[in-house]
């Protein structure tokens, strides 16, 4: 969603704010180091702005012994302020921020930013439980956040953990869904991973054209991004890490038989019977 933000630093200065959201190892560190490589463009991984964003609402809410000082315009204009804060150090005209959240603010993030966008990257569920797979199976001396630090398990348990209503995976999967099939649906971009990996130009085309930007001529060749201090505070190193090209890598698959078909049909964005008539997707 294209969100003017109200800044009065530096000169000024006007900046359009939008989201980027969808599924886990989907690419949207990929598309932040991409997107980041525009000089006009500040992009990261996953912040602290939607957490912020529910704590506060939960803060504002009839709960509050406070509740009697707070109308909806104190809690939008006290929302906004938080964006404008967050990003007040930030000097580029456009700003992406990444939150798996972001898909079920839809409602909210529209009467706050009725000009944003959404940029929602998917990929086939057996692909991502794989992927988080070979990222714990890369540290096995490094007990990952992801799994409570539990070195226990196998992984039956830490796909049935992942995909869980509240988990990595399944909570953002329904996010995705209550988005594409709800009524700010017109303001989403579906990437999906499979086109960002194997034809990252067709890609990026598509975003700018959905934002309405002027097209950069990235370097498909040589993109860099990394939050190693991060990643090693979840326990789970590279999992924000970008280096070299971009390109596909077919792979064999580290998830048995029966996992992997367990979820082999759930990317409903591909079937045109199932999907939102109207919905954007490259």
């Amino acid at each position: 969603m294209q969100v003017r933000v109200r800044e009065a630093h530096q000169g000024g200065l006007v900046r359009q704010l939008h989201f980027i959201s969808g599924l886990p190892r989907s690419g949207s560190t990929l598309l932040s180091a991409l997107l980041a490589q525009n000089p006009r463009f500040h992009a990261g991984v996953s912040g602290p702005l939607a957490g912020l964003f529910g704590a506060l609402l939960g803060e504002m809410s009839e709960r509050s012994e406070f509740a009697p000082f707070l109308d909806d315009d104190k809690r939008q204009r006290v929302l906004r302020g938080v964006f404008d804060s967050y990003y007040a150090d930030v000097d580029k005209p456009v700003i992406f921020d990444t939150s798996r959240g972001w898909c079920t603010r839809l409602p909210a993030l529209a009467q706050l930013f009725p000009e944003a966008k959404v940029i929602a990257c998917v990929r086939d569920l057996p692909w991502i439980f794989d992927s988080f797979e070979r990222l714990v199976r890369a540290s096995p001396f490094s007990p990952s956040w992801l799994f409570n630090f539990n070195p226990n398990g196998t992984v039956y348990t830490r796909l049935n953990q992942l995909a869980s209503a509240d988990g990595q995976v399944g909570y953002p999967f329904d996010a995705l869904k209550e988005a594409c099939f709800g009524e700010h649906a017109g303001q989403l971009l579906l990437v999906q991973y499979e086109t960002l990996s194997s034809d990252p130009d067709r890609a990026m085309g598509a975003i700018y054209d959905f934002l309405g930007e002027t097209p950069y001529a990235h370097d498909f060749d040589d993109v860099r991004y990394e939050a190693d201090a991060f990643d090693r505070r979840l326990g789970t190193p590279n999992l924000h890490r970008v280096r070299g090209a971009v390109k596909a890598q077919p792979r064999v698959t580290l998830l048995p038989p029966d996992l992997f078909q367990r979820f082999a049909h759930d990317a409903f964005w591909r079937d045109p019977a199932r999907r939102p008539a109207g919905l954007r997707i490259v």
